[in-house]
Formats: C-alpha cells, structure tokens, sequence
C-alpha cells in the first residue's frame, strides 16, 4: 500500500489536503480515486486513508483510523557523519533511515572535499530532509529521522552527546562488535571521518572529549560504507532493527 509522509494534523474523519509532491506522484502514477493510502506524520503511528480525488496539483484525501504501527529501534543512534564528496551523502542519509538512525548530524572535518556555508548548506540541509522523508515512505517508519545543522568537528565535540560517543577507527585495537556485545543497548553516537578519515589531531581531540576508539576489523572501509556497516552491528548485537 502506498505511504506518503503529511506533515499536517491527521484524525480519523479528516479530508486533508495531501502535499503538492505527493500529489504529483499520485498523479504521475495514475493512482485513482478510491485507492487505499497509508498517512502518517512523523510523531508516530500512521493512519489509514481513502484516496478521495486527484490531479497534477493537488490532491486529497480522506482519514479513516489511526494505528499504533511503530518501526523504531528501543535505543537512539545518531550518525555523526563528517562531508564526503559528491552525492555519497544522500546515499548514506537514505540508508542510515532505513537501518534505524534516529538523528543524522553532517560535519564539516579538516580532510572533507565538499566545503558548504551559508544557504548553499541550508539547501542541502533541506534536501537531506527530503531524503529522510522518502526513505521512512519506502522502509515503513513513521517518525522522521533528525537532520541537524551543519556543524564543524570542534563546534560537535563541544556540544553533550547524550551517550557514548564511538569513534571508529582502523587503529583502534578494541572492536565495535566486541564492545557491543558487552554493553547494554543505550543511545550512542557513531563518528565517521570522510574520505581520508579524520585527521591524527581530530581523532585526538575526539578521544579527548572522551570518544571511545573502537575498530571493524583489519580492512578499511569506504566513509560511506563505515558508519552503515557500525549501524548493522550495533542492530544486529542489541537488535530492535
């Protein structure tokens, strides 16, 4: 059934207005009237729905029922994730929703290419929200992922973490998979270095804001496969994924 994100108030009852993408999508997909939706608006649960007309610009449609319906881990993790170049951030964004991630944090380390300020990153701060939205329509969650602002490493380290801050690194000498298993499940937060990784002084400056340097293993991943790979770790040690 299709699931559409409707940032509006939904109740049982309610003909709402869909948002102007999504009614494009109906529209482009021949979707009909009378065709059964799913609706949910981020603060979880979703809502059964009846498609009631549609056309390129706008569409609407009516709410029938609420259900408790929830796709979220028992714990918080947050994907502290320094800029890598080209269009790998959306990849990772889109991924790291459908693999659980509760907040994704962009930082700005000293070996990352892609350099934004300004509204060149407001825009791309709004693009990755977009990316979240439509990762929870397709993988089924129904509470939307957190995109925070851009900020350097210095400006996050100074910042409360709210749990264990995970630095992974390939010089580490204690493993992620180990220490997971080892530790109850709990809020955490997943640092990755972009292309390069993290320079000798951040990795130090992060360990001195007391990260906790852990390992994967021998082979060096790509920044985007590293954090992926940590959050299907941790899921498959303390599951809820």
């Amino acid at each position: 059934m299709p699931r559409f994100y409707c940032p509006q108030d939904l109740l049982p009852g309610a003909l709402v207005a869909l948002p102007a993408n999504v009614a494009h999508h109906l529209h482009v997909v021949r979707l009909q009237a009378g065709a059964a939706l799913t609706l949910f608006d981020g603060r979880g649960g979703q809502y059964a729905a009846t498609l009631v007309e549609v056309d390129k610009k706008r569409a609407t449609a009516q709410v029938s029922a609420f259900e408790a319906v929830e796709a979220e881990a028992p714990y918080a993790l947050t994907l502290a994730q320094a800029l890598p170049e080209g269009a790998k951030m959306d990849w990772i964004v889109e991924k790291a929703v459908e693999l659980g991630a509760s907040a994704i944090q962009p930082l700005a380390a000293a070996r990352s290419v892609v350099r934004l300020s300004g509204e060149r990153a407001d825009k791309r701060l709004e693009h990755w929200r977009g990316v979240v939205v439509a990762a929870s329509e397709q993988c089924g969650r129904n509470r939307l992922a957190e995109v925070r602002p851009l900020a350097t490493l210095a400006e996050w380290l100074a910042q409360p973490s709210g749990g264990p801050v995970i630095l992974l690194s390939p010089r580490a000498t204690e493993s992620l998979a180990g220490w997971a298993r080892a530790t109850a499940p709990q809020a955490a937060t997943l640092l990755i270095g972009p292309e390069g990784g993290l320079s000798p002084q951040e990795e130090a400056a992060a360990v001195a804001a007391g990260a906790l340097s852990l390992s994967m293993g021998p082979r060096v991943l790509r920044t985007e496969t590293a954090g992926l790979a940590a959050l299907a770790i941790l899921a498959g040690a303390w599951g809820g994924v």
